[in-house]
């Protein structure tokens, strides 16, 4: 028997949701305003599968993701095994090396392209990112533009969700240098 559907659950921040397909997660997303909002985007997303009681792999998740999003360490996600037999080999490796980004921390899209490989692939890191079907388990929130900027953001609420999940997570963006600093020689 297949163990497949998709929950919706409260967070801190709005109704998140997660699908799964036996042991494996076919997608989340982070907060919508409500919960008709959540589910109507899962439907579209995944057709083929009902809202069900989630097994205890997804209640697991549903607790990290809870936990992330109340500005909570969430070991829980570490373990969650993601379906990526759709994906590319780029948004793979972009992926891996996105939930491996410590809590609290960040790393430029330069950077990241430099860990799956292709120094000049920042773009292809952004576009990946920008798909990413994973939100919060692959938390695509704590990859930066090069000078520390928010871009495009596209989950709900855009760049400022961006900078609410990093300042949940501690984060703190580096001040610039000050006008006299900038002015010495």
């Amino acid at each position: 028997m297949t163990r497949e559907g998709f929950t919706i659950f409260d967070t801190a921040l709005g109704c998140a949701g997660i699908a799964w397909r036996d042991d494996l997660v076919v997608g989340a997303s982070l907060p919508l305003p409500s919960a008709n909002a959540t589910r109507g985007r899962f439907a579209r997303r995944f057709p083929s599968l009902d809202e069900a009681e989630p097994p205890a792999f997804v209640e697991r998740a549903i607790e990290g993701v809870r936990a992330l999003l109340r500005g909570e360490d969430a070991p829980q996600l570490d373990g969650v095994r993601l379906d990526m037999a759709e994906i590319g080999e780029l948004p793979r490796r972009v992926y891996e090396v996105t939930r491996a980004i410590a809590r609290g921390s960040t790393l430029t899209y330069g950077d990241v392209a430099t860990r799956v490989g292709d120094r000049n692939a920042a773009r292809a890191v952004g576009r990946a990112l920008g798909d990413n079907p994973f939100p919060p388990l692959v938390p695509c929130h704590r990859v930066v533009a090069a000078d520390g900027t928010m871009h495009g953001f596209s989950a709900n609420g855009g760049v400022a969700m961006k900078l609410r999940l990093l300042e949940l997570e501690g984060w703190r963006a580096q001040p610039g240098p000050t006008l006299f600093e900038a002015a010495s020689p």
